[in-house]
């Protein structure tokens, strides 16, 4: 794969910065094979966690005879197990994705790149997919030396996919099995709603974050005069007059969208995490996610 594909989405130093972060799950789940994050839950590693009580029916061989010795009473040593963890970053690949410079699809891509990269350096299972026919051909990967497989997937990923999020994440869970941490990496611009999709994936019991990605452009837009607007996804047609009082109505009703958005996440656990696109990848992974609680 040439070079140049690579650099577009993850720089070199970038790639450096993300080997010593960790994905963060608020939520334990039971990996499938061992990997390399310290569990809450107790097993049987080489890590000593804590000592309790013997209780009949546990195994002799994790009992402390030192301390038998010492305090005549049974303990148990437990220690921390290491397992692993599904991450699954989920991208809105539809036609009003394909917005802004660099495109709303451009930094999705990025992000998700990131993301994937920080999971594989921890020996996490990792998904990345777009929504739509897409997905059907996303690999499960794991481990850092998957970077190349997981790049050439996302550079294969076009906009126009046009599947509502509704449609896009019941698809996603109908051919995905398990659960994990989810991403969701959207402008949520669809006229159905983003409200049933977030349902589903909280229903799948998933650990959710939504990273709301929008362009300056759309947060306050630069047009003045008579203008024909279209719906890039539906082709709708709407003629306007656009003036200061005009765009300040816009304004007020993307904050309220806005808002409306973080209050749903905040009401249902799920962690809301606006994006523009004029902000650095570097910055948004290393400084905002970290202070949001998705990597450390």
């Amino acid at each position: 794969m040439p070079k140049s594909k690579s650099h577009s989405l993850l720089s070199p130093d970038l790639l450096g910065r993300l080997e010593r972060l960790e994905l963060v799950s608020r939520k334990v789940f039971r990996g499938r094979m061992k990997g390399e994050r310290r569990s809450k839950r107790k097993g049987e590693s080489v890590e000593f966690a804590d000592f309790r009580q013997y209780v009949p029916g546990d195994d002799l061989r994790m009992i402390d005879w030192n301390l038998y010795a010492r305090l005549d009473q049974l303990f148990l040593k437990l220690f921390l197990e290491e397992e692993d963890l599904h991450f699954f970053a989920m991208i809105d690949a539809s036609d009003s994705m394909n917005f802004g410079d660099p495109t709303k699809l451009h930094v999705a891509k990025q992000l998700a790149a990131a993301l994937g990269y920080v999971g594989m350096c921890r020996a996490d299972r990792v998904t990345v997919t777009a929504l739509g026919p897409e997905g059907r051909r996303a690999p499960v990967l794991r481990g850092r030396s998957n970077l190349l497989k997981m790049l050439d997937y996302l550079d294969s990923i076009e906009p126009g996919h046009n599947v509502s999020l509704h449609d896009g994440i019941k698809e996603f869970s109908l051919r995905t099995a398990g659960t994990g941490v989810a991403v969701l990496i959207s402008d949520l611009m669809d006229k159905a709603g983003y409200e049933s999709a977030l349902r589903m994936l909280i229903g799948r019991r998933m650990d959710v974050f939504v990273m709301h990605v929008l362009s300056p452009e759309e947060l306050d837009p630069p047009l003045r005069g008579d203008r024909k607007l279209i719906d890039i996804e539906d082709g709708d047609e709407a003629e306007i007059t656009i003036n200061a009082y005009v765009l300040e109505k816009y304004r007020d009703t993307v904050r309220q969208f806005i808002g409306s958005v973080k209050q749903f996440c905040s009401r249902r656990s799920i962690v809301y995490i606006p994006v523009r696109t004029d902000t650095p990848v570097e910055t948004i992974v290393t400084k905002y996610l970290r202070e949001r609680g998705v990597v450390r």
